[in-house]
């Protein structure tokens, strides 16, 4: 059944309307197909290009093609023009829906939270490159650095004569979501360069976990209707905290009236695309054919090739050297924060914005789960290609040890 509603076509094969809309007489774009899934397990608004990409199971086989021959009216029509699923178990599914169908592509606010190395770092990648955003607001408990930021930013002059660059800010807490980006990269608990912890990024977990709530309950409360770009570590784990944390309503309970799924995107395979690409071309691999998934840190997954090509043993060792990078730069004595905070963050965000492929942390069957991903007209599109059966075992391995974390 077809209805219009606010300039959409809504499908549904049960009565999951809006109140408000009206008889159709067929579909027409942009195409809302209405369903109803677990909150917990399922997205909440996805791209689809074919009616057999609406019904499947959210496993890594969604990273790769799915376009079975299909008849009918409505198959033809998401074949010929794509189309948007939309989960109504999300109680602001219908308020978002236009913020997500519609996207802004210029005049950016990005309130950017946490100003030590990673957050400077993104902040001046940003100031130099996003041409899309007119205002950059900062907020860290450091006031002096705040003040510290504004002056200096503000003092940086554009590429070109004539040109422009975003206005830096100091963002009163009032303020922090009135926004378009919410862009999180504050950090406690970051291992010292001599503690001998191996797994930094998951070191970090409950120190970051129980800060990020805060922000989290707070953009619940907002009613915050933009991007939270998830950037310190543990990326992927963060990313489903504040999505999990923002739906508990105040009796712990899932109201699922908090920050749709893809509302949050975690940000730290970008570096791990990066360096990959820097130990292959040392390796003499083609880098254009070089893929990374998963998890940034324990779990990822380093691929010389999706399918055609693909070389187990040289693709380990390239997932280890990958992985492991971050420990040589702290092997040298310093911090590894700025491939981090230009590649990861800055250029991936500003990907993001320009509707074109990057590498984030994306909702899938209950995780958050790195791959290329592109924001679209319909929603979020994951980027599918043949993956080989070996390279795609390994990838579910992921996605379930991903799943079994303890949130609790």
């Amino acid at each position: 059944m077809f209805k219009r509603w606010n300039d959409l076509c809504l499908w549904s094969d049960e009565d999951l309307f809006p109140a408000d809309a009206v008889a159709a007489e067929g579909p027409f774009a942009p195409l809302v197909l209405l369903v109803r899934r677990d909150g917990l397990t399922s997205r909440g608004i996805w791209a689809v290009r074919s009616l057999a990409q609406v019904w499947e199971e959210e496993t890594v086989r969604c990273l790769t093609p799915c376009d079975g021959a299909e008849e009918g009216e409505l198959a033809r029509f998401i074949a010929e023009n794509g189309a948007t699923v939309a989960n109504v178990a999300f109680g602001r599914l219908f308020e978002l829906l236009p913020r997500f169908l519609f996207p802004k592509t210029h005049g950016f606010r990005v309130t950017l939270v946490g100003l030590g190395d990673v957050g400077g770092t993104v902040l001046t990648g940003l100031k130099l490159l996003g041409r899309e955003i007119d205002e950059i607001a900062v907020y860290d408990p450091n006031e002096a650095m705040c003040r510290r930021y504004e002056m200096e930013m503000n003092q940086v002059l554009p590429e070109h004569p004539g040109g422009t660059v975003p206005k830096v800010t100091i963002c009163p807490e009032e303020r922090l979501f009135d926004c378009d980006l919410f862009v999180f990269t504050a950090s406690r608990g970051v291992p010292g360069l001599n503690s001998g912890v191996q797994d930094v990024r998951m070191a970090q977990f409950a120190a970051n976990r129980a800060m990020l709530g805060v922000y989290a309950k707070k953009a619940r409360e907002a009613g915050f209707a933009g991007l939270f770009c998830q950037v310190s570590d543990p990326v992927d784990h963060l990313s489903r905290e504040v999505f999990l944390a923002s739906n508990r309503a105040e009796d712990g309970s899932f109201d699922f009236a908090g920050l749709l799924p893809e509302q949050v995107q975690g940000f730290g395979l970008g570096v791990m695309a990066a360096r990959a690409a820097y130990y292959a071309e040392k390796e003499g691999a083609d880098v254009q054919a070089l893929r990374v998934y998963g998890p940034h840190g324990q779990g990822l997954i380093v691929a010389n090739a999706a399918c055609d090509g693909y070389d187990d043993e040289l693709s380990r060792r390239l997932t280890d050297l990958t992985r492991t990078a971050n420990l040589q730069v702290r092997e040298l004595g310093f911090k590894p924060y700025i491939a981090p905070g230009l590649s990861s963050a800055a250029v991936s965000l500003l990907r993001l914005v320009r509707g074109e492929p990057h590498y984030g942390a994306v909702p899938l069957g209950g995780v958050y789960f790195g791959c290329l991903n592109c924001m679209t007209k319909h929603g979020v599109s994951l980027c599918r290609e043949p993956i080989c059966e070996p390279l795609l075992a390994r990838l579910e391995e992921t996605r379930r040890t991903l799943r079994e974390f303890d949130y609790a």
